[in-house]
């Protein structure tokens, strides 16, 4: 079983239809794929900014899970989000990287763009890693 077939998809996962589409463990990096929904716009006929922000937290934490083996998990203490542009409902390609790896403590960047490679929004987050014991199951 690889490490990818270990990936704990969420609930989250399944409302954006979140993919992982590559990464690399060394280097603390994914690429996921997203589907902005027409449920998720605001009033103006945008993917509304708090759902665009799910998503990068959705990019950079299977980041950090990847660099640690899939034996901890990221928890967010704070995320910092810049929008570039507006979006329409269609797929969305995010990209997460480890800056940082302490032993408590995680510094991270995502970025989200659409398809045709226009960046849409931009995001550092810190995060506290939950090591799981080995063997412990949970």
């Amino acid at each position: 079983m690889t490490l990818l077939d270990r990936f704990p998809y969420s609930g989250t996962s399944q409302l954006f239809a979140q993919k992982v589409l590559e990464y690399d463990q060394a280097k603390g990096w994914a690429r996921i794929a997203f589907e902005a929904r027409a449920a998720f716009l605001n009033p103006a006929g945008y993917v509304q900014g708090g759902m665009l922000i799910a998503m990068l937290d959705d990019t950079m934490g299977p980041a950090l899970w990847f660099m640690l083996n899939g034996e901890g998990f990221p928890v967010t203490i704070d995320v910092n989000a810049s929008f570039l542009v507006s979006t329409k409902p269609g797929r969305l390609i995010g990209e997460g990287q480890v800056l940082q790896l302490g032993s408590t403590i995680a510094f991270l960047q995502g970025e989200l763009r659409d398809t045709g490679g226009r960046l849409i929004a931009r995001s550092t987050a810190s995060a506290r890693v939950v090591r799981r014991e080995l063997g412990s199951g949970s």
